[in-house]
């Protein structure tokens, strides 16, 4: 598989793709949900309520995967591994980091949307919020704009009866 060179992965890690978050029942089993992450001071911080099942289960057990697919323009998957270390009022400060990811997410880039920034915000701060950070252990970055798949793959959608 192509992998992501390291200019484009640092251009992927800025754009405000959605990942999913997959953490682990108290009986083994997978979770994943929908998560906002911010790629900041090498790792990813991911914002989330103390109520949350995925929050209560990373309090519980701390090894989580974080998955980012984006398509067009800049088609490509992050894939990481590791551990996540939560932070709380009021021992730290969750709010610089917390307006950064809704920043990235709400005002994309863009200073017209300064006013809906500041009201997600200010909802954030009635909430009782807390973020994670996701330090990577395991990393897959590909780069799907010239990855063409597996030999047996492009043979079964040529119309090849290869098996994987």
């Amino acid at each position: 598989m192509p992998r992501m060179s390291p200019d484009l992965l640092a251009h992927f890690l800025q754009e405000p793709f959605v990942g999913v978050i997959a953490t682990l029942r108290r009986d083994g089993r997978p979770y994943t949900v929908p998560v906002w992450w911010l790629w900041h001071e090498d790792g990813f911080w991911i914002t989330g309520t103390s109520n949350r099942v995925w929050c209560k289960q990373l309090m519980h057990d701390p090894r989580a995967s974080l998955c980012i697919e984006a398509g067009a323009p800049m088609p490509g998957h992050v894939g990481v591994d590791g551990t996540a270390t939560p932070y709380e009022l009021p021992g730290h400060d969750i709010w610089p980091v917390s307006r950064m990811l809704a920043e990235k997410y709400v005002g994309r880039g863009d200073p017209a949307r300064a006013a809906a920034v500041e009201a997600f915000f200010a909802n954030m701060q009635t909430e009782p919020r807390l973020l994670f950070r996701l330090e990577p252990e395991v990393w897959r970055a590909i780069d799907m704009s010239v990855y063409q798949g597996k030999r047996a793959d492009r043979e079964f959608q040529a119309g090849g009866d290869s098996e994987a």
